[in-house]
């Protein structure tokens, strides 16, 4: 049985303002909401992780192959009229959120399309609520605001316009990314990038 609600997604409008994206409550079933936490890779310190990186149980490795499978592919190249073949993949996981995390910013001009996938079972605070922003000025200058719900989906093109971020919030935070980026270069570059930063860190909390 599959993880994901694509018809769900195929139905759901793109936006347009301030650039292209759309926020999709339900993408991850509620039926495969649970599974996928309890096997979700344990990370207690801040920065986003490379799969191969994680222990990952067997519903979560599940989720992503469909993410990174065709029909996902298909469903993203008609969602925003663009061709992904021959486009690689590259996901990363987060499980815990920074003081420092959330600042506006635009995603690397190596990225296509971004899409972050929440899996937090439960979500009352203020801050940690993604903002799609008008400009690179202002947080609360916003044209949506997507709680980090589990199974909620947002993705967006990349482009010059394309800021985001929220306000402050400390502690679990958990987030799966996908991003199709421009060709293999790009995604060796990133590795090595997640790769340096973890063993950074490593280093600095065995001090």
């Amino acid at each position: 049985m599959s993880a994901i609600d694509l018809d769900n997604f195929n139905a759901t409008p793109l936006k347009k303002d301030p650039y292209d994206f759309l926020i999709v409550p339900g993408f991850v079933t509620a039926d495969a909401i649970y599974a996928i936490d309890r096997d979700y890779p344990r990370i207690a310190k801040g920065g986003s992780f490379p799969l191969e990186n994680l222990e990952c149980g067997a519903a979560f490795n599940s989720l992503i192959s469909e993410l990174e499978g065709p029909e996902m592919r298909a469903a993203f190249e008609q969602k925003f009229n663009l061709n992904l073949k021959d486009r690689p993949t590259m996901i990363t996981a987060r499980g815990y959120c920074q003081a420092k995390d959330g600042k506006i910013h635009n995603d690397s001009k190596s990225k296509l399309i971004t899409v972050l996938i929440y899996m937090n079972t439960e979500w009352s605070q203020q801050g940690g609520r993604l903002r799609v922003l008008h400009s690179k000025n202002s947080l609360e200058d916003y044209a949506a605001e997507v709680p980090p719900d589990a199974g909620t989906l947002i993705a967006f093109r990349r482009d010059h316009r394309s800021f985001h971020g929220h306000k402050t919030f400390i502690g679990e935070r958990r987030v799966i990314q996908l991003n199709w980026v421009r060709d293999k270069a790009v995604l060796w570059h990133e590795k090595q990038r997640h790769r340096f930063s973890a063993w950074l860190k490593s280093l600095l909390s065995a001090l």
